[in-house]
């Protein structure tokens, strides 16, 4: 990142915090499809600076951003926790409105 910066590549820069939400809030797993670039407000231009940095890395039908699964839950991972904090609410609720 630091070297986008360097290299005054701030749309690039911006583009990768941006696909960072993209990426959690659609549960691709770091997956960044082609058509995805308009929606980051990122160009192909972008993408290959982010691919020369180490950021992101090229494969069939888009980008993966490197380092996704290390840092962030898996898409599967963050629905079973969702789903057990969903339960856990219901059976709260359900406690709260038999008093």
């Amino acid at each position: 990142m630091l070297t986008l910066l360097a290299d005054k590549k701030y749309r690039a820069a911006f583009a990768y915090v941006a696909a960072l939400g993209y990426s959690g809030a659609h549960g691709t797993d770091g997956f960044l499809p082609d058509l995805c670039l308009p929606f980051i407000h990122a160009t192909r231009s972008d993408a290959s600076h982010l691919a020369d940095v180490g950021l992101w890395k090229q494969c069939s039908g888009g980008w993966e951003i490197n380092g996704w699964g290390e840092f962030q839950q898996s898409s599967d991972d963050a629905m079973a926790r969702r789903k057990r904090a969903q339960e856990a609410a219901a059976k709260r609720w359900e406690k709260e409105k038999g008093k």
